[in-house]
Formats: C-alpha cells, structure tokens, sequence
C-alpha cells in the first residue's frame, strides 16, 4: 500500500494549475456509480484529481468540467458540491469543538471566557458570528492586554445555534479555548474551512485535457 498522499509532496490543482501540498488541496476520487466524491481525509481508495481547497476553485472544477478532462471518463456531478464541501467542513470544525468541550479544554460565557484570558491559558476564542460586537470586542482588548503581540486566534465562522448545539448549551455567544490538543485540533479544522470559504479570483489558465491530466496521482492507494 502507497503512502504518497501522506507525504508532503506537492499536488497540481486541475483548475488553477497551482501546486500546493495536500494539506492546501481537496482530493476528490470516482464513487461506485462515476459520481465525483470529495476525500476529506485523502484515505478513500483509487485514482484521484486535486482542486486548490476554495469553494470557488472546486465551483469553477464544476462548470468547466474538469472532473471528466481529469479522469478520461463520463461523470457525475452534483451543482451543489461546493456547497456540500462547505457543509462537511462546517461539521467537522462544530464535531471538533464538541471534543474539545469534552476534553475540559471550553470555556463559554462572556465572564468565564474573560477570567480563563486572565489566567493565560487561553489560545483562542471563539465568537458567534451573529452575536453581538460589544462583548466581541471586549475580549478581543483582554487578549491584547494579556498576551500582547502574540498571536491568539478569534473564530467568527459559526451562529450562536451552532455552537450552542456543538456545545450542548443554549444562547452560546463567547468561550475561550485552552491549551491542548483538542483545542489545537478544532483551530485547525477552522482554518480550513476559512481558506475554503475566501474567494480570491481563479485564473484561467488552458482548459486543455492534458493540463487536466497532469493534476491526477497515480491510482490506487
């Protein structure tokens, strides 16, 4: 069994032509049916085409047909992959979050998050994306205060519902996150789906089969 998608070696993006490592790209294989599925993971078996992980680079996979040039075959494609793609990271950060709590390392409530900065063991927050901005900004200058120049993320990706489901609670609009490794696990999810939403402009570059090609790896895992 070939190990490559788990090396640092870079992929080709069959739509902008970027390389990028995997970790930057969406591995996306042929289901049982010819449907195109994303592999989050990079684990499902087979042949596989990377799209640079944006929504508007894998919309743009979609309307010019580069799944089909990429894999030399007839497929199917649903119009409401990026939006799928979008839905299961979302998931993935919220399930992430939910560990998190689990494993000690949430703190939620304005007043909880505010003493767990004062303690120093906070290495984000994370604010509902429909809450409102006084008490956002309040901690924002607590973090300031606190660490100073070093970096401290704030997540602005998620309703309060969303987190309040995540998290087992209701009306959740702050909390703090602690040292640890669940907490370093649901940051990393976030980033993803931040990257995944921005939307700078996608060149493009020859729509030509060969380039299309070139972006595939080898086949089975």
């Amino acid at each position: 069994m070939s190990n490559r998608l788990e090396s640092g070696s870079q992929r080709t993006c069959i739509v902008t032509r970027a390389k990028a490592g995997p970790g930057d790209m969406i591995r996306f294989v042929l289901g049982p049916e010819a449907e195109v599925v994303a592999d989050l993971r990079r684990k499902l078996p087979g042949r596989g085409v990377w799209v640079a992980a944006r929504a508007d680079a894998v919309a743009a996979a979609v309307q010019r047909k580069a799944f089909a040039r990429a894999f030399k075959a007839e497929v199917k494609v649903s119009g409401s992959l990026p939006a799928d793609i979008e839905a299961l990271l979302t998931e993935n950060c919220l399930q992430a979050l939910s560990l998190a709590k689990k494993a000690g390392q949430v703190v939620t409530g304005f007043f909880k998050a505010e003493a767990a900065i004062k303690g120093g063991s906070v290495v984000g927050l994370v604010h509902a994306s429909d809450g409102g901005a006084d008490g956002g900004r309040k901690l924002s200058q607590a973090l300031r205060r606190r660490f100073g120049g070093e970096e401290r993320a704030e997540i602005r990706l998620f309703t309060s519902l969303q987190l309040s489901l995540a998290l087992g609670l209701t009306n959740v609009i702050h909390a703090a996150l602690t040292e640890g490794t669940a907490s370093e696990a649901f940051l990393s999810h976030c980033r993803r789906l931040e990257r995944y939403r921005s939307a700078p402009s996608v060149s493009d570059p020859s729509d030509s089969a060969e380039g299309a090609l070139e972006a595939a790896d080898d086949g089975a895992i």
